[in-house]
């Protein structure tokens, strides 16, 4: 779909700008706050220790998404705390402009969260006057231009962050208030329609995972021969197995372990070069290739660092993120961290890709298996590995079970890389679109239902 272009332009002066609709007037962005001393400031600087269960909320920089406001956390500070502080009140229909974290200096609308509200110092806290609309700020401050512009501006060796001062001195191109309104309603109405096919594409995504998972399960719990006599397995998470299949703990069929981290401040143990040393990211790949970190031969021989040989599992068995019960191919000899465990199966019972599909299913059941009370809350220790009691049919029908699904999970793997391609143009279109229209390269105001006076 083509737009017009306004009939008229000017040179705005400033090199990021560019040209400018002619009747557009240029201010910092600072003036579009009303005036009183409360309507450009920053956030307060709030502690850790100064967060409390109840109180008065508090929201932070990870609160403010990408022109919408984030609700995630539940974070507060005392009223004591508050009136202590001095702290400012966040109204709501506020924006809040992050000046921390990327893209820096976006912007949100503060909604009614019904109860008082603070902000991190991170934060800018803007009123603006009776003569700039809301939404369209957002949408302004949304676009790719003005966060490349932030971008350069922001400083900082470990952190990227921007001043209120500077953040305020960015010279914006402004339309009157009615065409701000124009503007917004049009973004509004298209935006919506883009987000709507993402948010398809997003459904699709998570369908493709869930039949992946139940493909996999299927597969390597009932086999491919649908008509096979079936018996209890006794493991809840295997149900019903073929028949003539076997089911054992996977100590028999594997050995496990796991390794160590090297003192990082002895140069004795680390290397630009040396022998491969895997943490527990590596997990998020279908499977290992190569190492980022590498440890010399007297971190091998000091630190009960194994030597790992291909074929081999490797397992994530910490944390509360979804890396722990992960699992990955490795496919070159190198040494883990604590973080990991290798299972290396016996080839003559076990398959190492029929090893891997089965951990994928047993994914759920290890996670809840390790957030049971105790030392080992949020871990799967080596121990529990070894109890896990895996399918175990012959090599042959495990080798035609592993081919089986590598078409089925290809297939599915090639229609969710299409939807997440598809939600990448669609993220591109819509940035693109809120840039051509709040820096006035296209004229939506006849696109727009009239706006009254």
């Amino acid at each position: 779909m083509s737009f017009p272009r306004y009939e008229e332009y000017k040179n705005s002066g400033i090199s990021w700008l560019g040209n400018v609709p002619a009747h557009w007037e240029i201010f910092p962005l600072k003036a579009v706050a009303s005036g009183d001393d409360t309507a450009f400031i920053d956030g307060d600087w709030i502690e850790s220790r100064h967060l409390s269960e109840t109180g008065v909320r508090y929201i932070t920089t990870g609160n403010v998404g990408l022109g919408i406001y984030k609700e995630q956390g539940t974070g507060y500070i005392s009223n004591d705390t508050f009136a202590q502080l001095g702290c400012t009140a966040v109204r709501p229909g506020d924006l809040l402009i992050s000046r921390l974290n990327a893209p820096i200096g976006r912007a949100c609308i503060a909604p009614a969260l019904g109860v008082t509200v603070v902000t991190s110092v991170d934060n800018v806290i803007v009123r603006p006057s009776n003569t700039f609309d809301r939404k369209f700020l957002v949408f302004r401050l949304s676009s790719s231009d003005y966060f490349h512009e932030a971008g350069n501006i922001a400083s900082g060796a470990t952190m990227q962050r921007i001043s209120r001062s500077e953040l305020g001195n960015i010279r914006i191109a402004f339309p009157p208030l009615n065409e701000q309104i124009s503007i917004a309603v049009f973004l509004g109405r298209e935006t919506a329609k883009i987000d709507a096919l993402i948010a398809e594409q997003e459904k699709l995504i998570a369908l493709l995972a869930e039949k992946r998972q139940a493909t996999i399960s299927h597969a390597v719990t009932k086999g491919l021969n649908p008509n096979a006599p079936m018996k209890d397995s006794g493991v809840a998470w295997l149900g019903e197995v073929p028949e003539h299949w076997d089911v054992r703990p996977l100590k028999f069929l594997a050995k496990i372990g796991n390794g160590s981290t090297p003192n990082r401040d002895n140069p004795d143990y680390w290397a630009d070069e040396g022998f491969p040393w895997l943490n527990s990211s590596v997990v998020n790949q279908e499977e290992v290739t190569e190492a980022e970190r590498f440890v010399t031969e007297k971190a091998l021989s000091e630190c009960h660092l194994p030597i790992i040989n291909p074929p081999a599992i490797l397992v994530g068995i910490t944390g509360q993120g979804k890396t722990r019960g992960m699992a990955t191919q490795l496919q070159f000899t190198a040494t883990v961290n604590q973080h990991l465990a290798y299972v290396k199966p016996d080839v003559k019972q076990l398959t190492p890709t029929f090893l891997l599909r089965c951990l994928e299913s047993a994914y759920d059941h290890l996670r809840t298996e390790s957030d049971g009370a105790g030392s080992t809350k949020g871990a799967i220790t080596c121990d529990q590995l070894g109890r896990l009691r895996m399918p175990a049919p012959r090599v042959n029908e495990q080798e035609k079970i592993v081919s089986f699904l590598e078409m089925e999970v290809t297939k599915l793997d090639n229609l969710e890389a299409d939807a997440i391609r598809a939600i990448t143009l669609l993220k591109e279109r819509r940035s693109a679109l809120i840039t051509v229209a709040v820096t006035g390269q296209i004229d939506v105001r006849n696109l727009t239902p009239e706006i009254p006076a």
